[in-house]
Formats: structure tokens, C-alpha cells, sequence
């Protein structure tokens, strides 16, 4: 389950459908992304060839990442199972 956002534009989209603030040509992936966050199980759900999924390291440890196009990424955390500090974010 999906527990907390960092990028207010993604949860719009994940609450309300809402696109404003995002690409709306990467709408509907990041729509499937999320249900597939938000239904777990963590990190596994994730695990899709095309998505890519890693951890972060550095500064960043203890953060995931799954590739969404180019240089973005949706980026999060886990906790008790749960995906926190949902991001939408290009940190290349």
C-alpha cells in the first residue's frame, strides 16, 4: 500500500486521475505503476523486466527506483511493507 507521496502532481494522479503537473504521455504507465505499488508485495511487485527496479545508493540508500523513460524514474521507499516518499523524479 502506498502510504505517502513527496510529489504532489503523482499523487493527484494516483487519488484523483488527475495528469496536471505530469507528461500526460507517461499518464497511463505511471497509473499502472502505482496500482502495482500500492497492491504489493514490496519489492517484488515491482520486479518487472521493463521497470527496471534497484536500490539506490549513497545518499540515497535505502530508496528504490523503477524506470518510467529517459532519465525518469519513480523513486520510493519501504516501510513496514508499505511503498512512503513516493517520487516522480529525473536524479540523473
Amino acid at each position: 500500500m502506498i502510504r505517502r507521496f513527496r510529489h504532489k502532481s503523482l499523487e493527484a494522479l494516483f487519488r484523483t486521475g488527475s495528469t496536471k503537473g505530469l507528461d500526460p504521455r507517461l499518464a497511463e504507465k505511471l497509473r499502472r505503476m502505482l496500482a502495482r505499488l500500492n497492491d504489493g508485495p514490496l519489492p517484488d511487485a515491482m520486479s518487472l523486466p521493463g521497470y527496471r527496479l534497484h536500490r539506490l545508493s549513497g545518499g540515497r540508500r535505502g530508496a528504490w527506483s523503477v524506470w518510467v523513460s529517459g532519465n525518469y524514474r519513480l523513486t520510493f521507499e519501504i516501510e513496514d511493507e508499505d511503498a512512503t516518499n513516493v517520487d516522480f523524479e529525473d536524479y540523473h
